[in-house]
Formats: C-alpha cells, sequence, structure tokens
C-alpha cells in the first residue's frame, strides 16, 4: 500500500481551445489516456475530466488533470480549473490563439492560478515563419497576465517533438511550488459519483483543503448525508490517507450513490452549511462588450457546482468592462462554499464568461445596495481573507451586538476550531475581547456601545416617569431590541464596573441616582418608610394612612411605586406592600418556629407574624414562589437550602 507521501500535492492543469492537443500532450507526458469516456473515444473530443498521474524523478506521482476545450462544456473546464496550481496553456500552430483559448486564460486569471507554461503544439504542421508569427501572437495575447513571462515550448504531441523539454519544465515548475498544506478543515468538491461492484459509493475529485484517512467521518452537502471512509486511492494507488492536491476517490459507506450528485461537497462534519447567498469581490471581464448591471441573472460557477441566481452589486449600479466592485450574489439552490474560493460567472444566454471573483463570506441575510455600513463590511472582509486573524476580527466588527462561540466562529470560518480557539486568545490578551465561561466571547466595543444605549434607556425610563428609580431587564430588552443572553452578560460587566446596580426581580438602577421629587415629597417619603419600619406586618391602607402622614392617597401610591422600583418594597397583591426587610424578618420567625416545631399552617403563620389572613396569605405565596417555603396539603416546611443565604 502506498502512502499519501509518494503522491506530491500538486496538481497540474491543461487549457486552451478544442483540438489543439491538450489530451495527447498528456498521453505523452504521462503514458496514460485522459479520456475515459467511449464517447471522448469515438469523436476525439474531451467532454470531462480528465486525469493521470505523472511521475517525478524522486518518484512521487503528481497529478494532470486534462480539461475539455469546446465551449459548451466550460462548466466542466471550471470545475477541473478549480483545483490546479500549475497551468499548461496549450496552442495549437497551425491554429494560434482561439476563441476558448482566450476564455480559458481568463478563467484560468478568474480561478487565482499564478503559474504557468505555453506549450505550442503541432510544431510539425508548419514551418519556422509561421511558427514566430503565433509566438509574438501568443506573447500579446497574455501580456499583463500571470502568463507574461511564462515559459513557451515547441512540442509536437504527434512526433514527441520537445516533449521531453516540455516535461523537465513541468517538473521544474512543480520544483518551485510548495506541496498545499494539510492542516485545517477537509473538504473535496466531488467531481464524480459512482457505485463500484464490491465497494459501494465512491465520489472523486481534487481536495481543496484538509486531509482524510479511512474510517474518518465525512458529510455531504447540500443535504445531511453522512459516511464513513471505506477506503481510498490517489490517482489509483490505495492509500491510507488522502490530502489537498491529489486526485482522490473515496469509498463511501452508508451513502447511497444515488443521493449524491456532482457539485456536492464531502467535508469533515460541522464545519461548513450550505447558502444561497454569498458576498464577494468580483471583477468584470476587461473584454466584454457590455457592462454588468444591478440584479442581472448570471450562472455561477465555483469548485464542480453550478447554479443560476442574480447578481446584486453593492457599490455601483452598473460594473464596467475590466472594473472591480463588491456585490451579494443569490442564488436559487444552496451551494457550500468558503471565505477565500475563487468562482466564476457566465450570462444565461448566450453563454459567455463574465468575469469572477472571491468568496468573501456567506450572508445571513439580504444587503441593500448603496449602504455605507455594508459596503465598508464587505469591503473589510476583502481586505482580510489573506489574514485568518483579520477576518476574525472582521466577523466580530460585524456582529459587536451577539455573544459569539468557538464553534460559530470556526464554522464561518471554516477553519479548525482550535485555530479560531488560538485567536481568539490572543484577540483576548490584546484586551479586545472578553471570555466568558462556556467558551463564549464578547467583543469589548460591543460591551461599550451595548452599555450606552443600556444606561441610556435606564435615563431615558427615567426623564419619562421622575418617580422611577429602577427599570425592568425586560424594558431594557424590548427597548433594545438586542438577545437576551448578551444584554445579561452586558449586565454583568457594567455591575462589576458599578456603572449599573442589579435589584431584586432583576430590576436596574444607576449608582447614585436620586428622583428629583420636592422636598415636601421626599418628607413624605421618609415618614412613610418609617411608618412601614414601625408596622411590619400590620400597615394601613393607603386610604387610611393618607391622613396620618398628613399628604394624598396619590402620592402614597407614588411613594409606594418609588419604594417597590428601589427594591425597598414588595407589592404582594395591588393592596397590600412589606418591606424587604419585613419578608426576611418573616422568613426568620418561620425559621425558628420550624426548627422546633415543624411544618406550620397558614393560622400559625398568621399568629407568628402578629398580622392578619390580608397580609398572611400573600406573604406565605410569595415565599413559596421564592423558595423560602414548600407547601405540603394545608402545611408548609422550610427551605434549608435557601436558608443558606441568610447566613
Amino acid at each position: 500500500m502506498a502512502t499519501e507521501d509518494s503522491i506530491y500535492g500538486v496538481v497540474v492543469g491543461t487549457a486552451g481551445h478544442i483540438d489543439h492537443g491538450k489530451s495527447s500532450l498528456v498521453r505523452r507526458l504521462t503514458g496514460i489516456d485522459p479520456d475515459r469516456l467511449p464517447e471522448e473515444k469515438d469523436r476525439g473530443l474531451t467532454i470531462d475530466l480528465g486525469f493521470a498521474p505523472m511521475q517525478l524523478p524522486g518518484g512521487e506521482l503528481v497529478g494532470i488533470i486534462d480539461v475539455p476545450g469546446h465551449e459548451k462544456f466550460i462548466r466542466n473546464m471550471v470545475a477541473g480549473a478549480s483545483g490546479i496550481d500549475l497551468v499548461v496553456l496549450v496552442v495549437a500552430a497551425d491554429d494560434s490563439v482561439m476563441p476558448q483559448t482566450l476564455e480559458h486564460l481568463s478563467i484560468m486569471t478568474i480561478l487565482g492560478v499564478q503559474r504557468g507554461i505555453i506549450a505550442i503544439n503541432k510544431i510539425d504542421l508548419v514551418d519556422e515563419e509561421m511558427l514566430e508569427l503565433v509566438e509574438e501572437e501568443i506573447r500579446d495575447t497574455v501580456k499583463g497576465t500571470f502568463l507574461e513571462d511564462a515559459p513557451m515550448m515547441r512540442v509536437s504531441a504527434e512526433t514527441e517533438a520537445g516533449i521531453d523539454e516540455l516535461r523537465e519544465a513541468v517538473i521544474s515548475m512543480i520544483d518551485e511550488l510548495p506541496s498545499r498544506e494539510t492542516d485545517g478543515v477537509f473538504r473535496l468538491p466531488i467531481q464524480r459519483v459512482f457505485s463500484a461492484k464490491g465497494h459501494g459509493t465512491v465520489v472523486t475529485g481534487v481536495p481543496v483543503s484538509g486531509s482524510v484517512s479511512k474510517d474518518d467521518r465525512l458529510e455531504i452537502l447540500p443535504g445531511e448525508h453522512k459516511g464513513r471512509v471505506r477506503g481510498l486511492q490517489a490517482y489509483k494507488v490505495t492509500v491510507d490517507r488522502a490530502r489537498a492536491g491529489h486526485s482522490t476517490a473515496i469509498n463511501l459507506a452508508d451513502v447511497n450513490y444515488k443521493d449524491l450528485t456532482r457539485g456536492m461537497v464531502a467535508a469533515t462534519p460541522g464545519y461548513f452549511t450550505a447558502t444561497e447567498m454569498l458576498e464577494v469581490s468580483l471583477r468584470a471581464l476587461p473584454s466584454l462588450p457590455n457592462a454588468l448591471t444591478h440584479r442581472m441573472p448570471i450562472r455561477f460557477l465555483q469548485g464542480t457546482m453550478e447554479a443560476v441566481g442574480r447578481l446584486y452589486l453593492l457599490d455601483c449600479t452598473t460594473l464596467e468592462p475590466g472594473e472591480e466592485a463588491v456585490a451579494q450574489i443569490r442564488l436559487e439552490e444552496p451551494v457550500v462554499v468558503a471565505p477565500g474560493d475563487r468562482f466564476v460567472l457566465r450570462q444565461t444566454s448566450p453563454m459567455i464568461t463574465l468575469g469572477g471573483g472571491e468568496i468573501l463570506d456567506r450572508s445571513r441575510w439580504r444587503l441593500k445596495t448603496g449602504k455605507d455600513f455594508v459596503v465598508e463590511s464587505v469591503r473589510r472582509k476583502m481586505s482580510a481573507l489573506d489574514s485568518p486573524q483579520d477576518y476574525l476580527r472582521s466577523l466580530l466588527r460585524d456582529a459587536l451586538l451577539e455573544i459569539h462561540t468557538t464553534e460559530e466562529l470556526s464554522r464561518r470560518m471554516t477553519v479548525t476550531q482550535d485555530q479560531v480557539s488560538q485567536y481568539l486568545q490572543e484577540l483576548a490578551e490584546a484586551g479586545d475581547l472578553k471570555a466568558l465561561p462556556g467558551d463564549r466571547w464578547l467583543v469589548r466595543e460591543g460591551i461599550r456601545m451595548a452599555g450606552e444605549r443600556i444606561t441610556g434607556a435606564i435615563e431615558a425610563a427615567f426623564r419619562e416617569d421622575p418617580y422611577r428609580v429602577s427599570v425592568k431587564a425586560l424594558e431594557i430588552r424590548d427597548a433594545l431590541r438586542l438577545e437576551e443572553t448578551f444584554l445579561e452578560a452586558v449586565y454583568q460587566q457594567l455591575v462589576e464596573e458599578e456603572r449599573v446596580h442589579r435589584l431584586r426581580g432583576g430590576r436596574l438602577s444607576l449608582p447614585g441616582y436620586e428622583p428629583p421629587i420636592p422636598e415636601g415629597e421626599r418628607q413624605a417619603l421618609e415618614k412613610y418608610r418609617n411608618y412601614l419600619s414601625e408596622h411590619l406586618f400590620e400597615a394601613a391602607r393607603n386610604e387610611d394612612l393618607a391622613p396620618m402622614l398628613g399628604t394624598s392617597e396619590a402620592l402614597i401610591g407614588k411613594l409606594q411605586s418609588l419604594l417597590v422600583d428601589r427594591g425597598e418594597l414588595v407589592r404582594l397583591t395591588p393592596d397590600v406592600v412589606l418591606l424587604e426587610e419585613a419578608i426576611l424578618e418573616a422568613v426568620r420567625r418561620l425559621a425558628a418556629h420550624h426548627e422546633t416545631a415543624g411544618p406550620f399552617s397558614a393560622a400559625e403563620a398568621k399568629d407568628l407574624l402578629g398580622t392578619t389572613r390580608k397580609f398572611a396569605i400573600p406573604l406565605l405565596e410569595y415565599l413559596d414562589k421564592q423558595g423560602w417555603t414548600r407547601r405540603r396539603e394545608d402545611r408548609r416546611e422550610m427551605n434549608a437550602e435557601k436558608l443558606a443565604e441568610l447566613s
């Protein structure tokens, strides 16, 4: 059994016009015919992707993908080109530069291919003068592209002239390329699906990230298909582990091949979600006859999948040829992508290539054109693509008023949770984040913003009603429309900073705040509080109490509300209020009785407190709700665990 180390993690691809000899050159370089379909062999025409391994001098294998040249099969061409690191652009000497030469070159540029070789094939069919003219035309064509300074090789697949030199040039360039990173999350865009006799479901493709081993679990998206890796092959060699840059076949257990199709993605479970809306950076091809327009229908090609949708330009309404923009793409079916993935846009009819760019994020909602904050957010992600730490900052910046988890952020970034955890720790050490229990994180800028909104909402409530000195947490939530768990975390931070006080019942107050009530009413408040302290369980009704205190019944009602707001007074019923200290005194008396005499009745409690049923029954029901007492038929017992709070 071979190991993954015997396969070099780089993929070479061909490009060029139909019948310029791409498949023949691959056959000469590898000794293998990349055309596998009977129709391809009958017609001498590459329709789908072909794969063939080439052996390097050190014995390692490197894969070559042969893509179709006919304009009808551009989708297949993009599927193959999306996974390559090095391209061999093939131009026939007797044909020179043709339409698909230009379109393939544009697509390679869009997909971010940066290294390549130009192979002028069929040199046996032309003379030297013609060759020089072809070379000149090719140089003019590739000027300003990644192939501008690429080596140009003269070859003939028919006579084998120049084949050895081409092979050496390919090997030399491969030596300069690093093997793809295998750390991170495994992802394979599926190119083929079939059922192998005696083995079952097999999917093939080139992994774009990570690695996979036998017996690993994979999920196939879109959908909820999950399977176990029964076996692996790379270039028809059985391996224990397949990784990014290997043309790979995966034998899957627990998955029916009829449920899978090209365009799906096999991936490490838990990291990818399918989406129909994407934020992208986009460049229109300079050769387009017309500008791209807002809301125009498009065909979206990425990896091995294709979907129909519409283009929504965010920072402009038309995109001229050669210009760049940020946009949202809304598709008619879900796709599976990651930040940094390259894509191609084609016109729906006639099907010409319009341009392409990079995936910036999977949108959580529809974005509006011309909104500065939207454009700023999308552009911030665009500038952060090359740095995972900066990209994480951009995601956090877009969601300041939320609680974040490592799991959630790793899904957004499609990188491992260990990597995201490390980045979060670094941001916390820099003072940008606050860690919460349970692997939760707050952005400190978000805490500051939410804190200002919370204190502002409390102050607004106080201005509206001068007798208020606290606000229910639910009122804050409804006023600010923020998620409750996020607000709770911010409340805790504000309490630690002594910017807010938490009162009984989850009410919030501002430290040191005194309501702006007249002096006469302030004196009445003191009289009322003193009266309640002296009559813990026998306060008179408001209508009787008002003349006793020399004030009005209406003012007594206002003063009651103020003390309830402060947490000093508890309203048991609309007509019954008790000081907090009275309730605690009742708990102490009942606990002392319970310790010596056991459970007690309502009548016994009434006598112990020296009060009436009007006060005793609401008080006992309140103690039940607060957990101080437990009712057992017509008697009550004290809760020992709750009583520990008094000590």
